[in-house]
């Protein structure tokens, strides 16, 4: 392992400048979700110059192949970037209003990039296709996964693993976090309305109030979590907008809100969104006004497999030493990766890119979100080696 670990961080080296510089131009030139088409370009550019031979899918997806046949590995960034205004006041801060790298979907980009010119070397000791998937649209039901998925990404060769790894910026650059079983809930997104007869707020009697309709199943929906559910099984129902009235002295006619669901089990899930309709129902017959309840189902619970996890954590002790490679413990968000991991054995980890100088926490999806660059170096390694390892030529 030391001499291959000894190439691996030259060719790392050789390439890093020029791929810091692509993830700086993506960041630079952001785009939503399936309207990715300059990063799209760039990518097969880029492959292209490499003499990777690349498919187009799905308009702005692009799957790279190095080797031929079987076995087979699949490794998947996502590319897509969030309608947010970025406050980081970097020099390569995002040039679209509005539009921000704050996922770090760019470094995904970046890395995977960076992981293909090294494969491609490495191609002459590779039995097999390892498959490289630049998936668009992560951030926007219903995915860019399962829309590649249709479109035969897990197909001729279908890989014996999917991996795919997240920057965390709650561990230290470098740091390598992945565990086995669920590690990421499904998520839900709720959109109920409430409508009924407008009236004076002076004369509450003669129209239907909303917003004291809305008042009460906002707060009544909580039960669900805290008096149905298991208190074992993780679970999370969260409101996160209303919105209705205009005036002061006006009772409005329509009340809109919004939230999401998430859980880690797919029973409980179903049963949930059934238990939210119910108690809309009964609010509104309760306050004699009209309701409309329109859930948008999103990504399943994501699960690690347990070979393909162990595969992983080997690979990073031997690189990084066991310091730098923990466990963690599930969370509530949600990613569509989760649906390569219902049709293929998946390991699905995080990269820690906080910068070792600061204390302080950037969360994710947050406009100063500003990822240590550094970290890009493992990520390529780690990429790589969770390809090679599998499908070099054995001496």
């Amino acid at each position: 392992m030391n001499k291959f670990k000894n190439f691996l961080n030259s060719e790392i080296e050789l390439i890093f400048q020029e791929i810091v510089s692509i993830r700086r131009h993506i960041h630079q030139n952001p785009e939503l979700s399936f309207a990715e088409f300059q990063t799209a370009d760039l990518i097969r550019q880029y492959l292209k110059k490499n003499s990777i031979q690349f498919e187009i899918v799905s308009q702005t997806g692009t799957i790279g192949f190095i080797g031929s046949g079987s076995p087979c590995v699949a490794l998947r960034a996502d590319i897509d970037a969030l309608p947010i205004k970025e406050e980081t006041d970097l020099e390569f801060s995002s040039k679209v209003e509005g539009v921000m790298h704050a996922c770090g979907h760019d470094m995904h980009t970046a890395i995977l990039l960076g992981t293909a010119t090294v494969l491609k070397k490495l191609e002459p000791k590779i039995t097999g296709t390892v498959k490289l998937i630049f998936q668009p649209g992560e951030e926007k039901l219903p995915g860019g996964a399962i829309k590649l998925i249709n479109e035969g990404v897990l197909d001729a060769p279908k890989p014996d693993f999917v991996f795919g790894q997240h920057v965390d910026p709650e561990k230290e650059a470098g740091i390598i976090s992945i565990s086995e079983g669920t590690i990421l809930a499904s998520a839900d997104e709720l959109y109920i309305t409430l409508t009924g007869k407008q009236s004076h707020a002076a004369q509450p009697h003669l129209g239907n109030d909303l917003i004291l309709a809305a008042s009460s199943l906002i707060i009544n929906l909580q039960s669900i979590v805290s008096r149905n559910r298991n208190p074992l099984l993780p679970g999370v129902l969260s409101i996160t907008a209303i919105n209705g009235g205009s005036a002061t002295n006006i009772l409005p006619a329509k009340v809109e809100i919004m939230g999401t669901l998430r859980s880690f089990d797919q029973t409980w899930r179903k049963n949930a969104l059934n238990l939210i309709e119910t108690y809309i129902k009964n609010i509104s017959n309760i306050y004699n006004c009209n309701c409309n309840f329109n859930p948008a189902l999103g990504y399943p619970p994501l699960n690690n497999d347990f070979k393909a996890v162990q595969h992983i954590r080997k690979i990073a002790i031997d690189y990084l030493g066991a310091k730098k490679v923990q466990l963690f413990e599930p969370k509530m968000w949600a990613e569509d990766f989760a649906y390569y991991s219902q049709k293929v054995p998946s390991a699905f980890w995080f990269l820690g890119v906080k910068p070792k100088e600061t204390k302080q926490i950037i969360p994710l999806h947050n406009s100063h979100f500003s990822p240590d660059e550094e970290a890009i170096k493992t990520g390529i390694a780690i990429m790589t080696l969770s390809a090679y390892e599998y499908l070099r030529t054995k001496d």
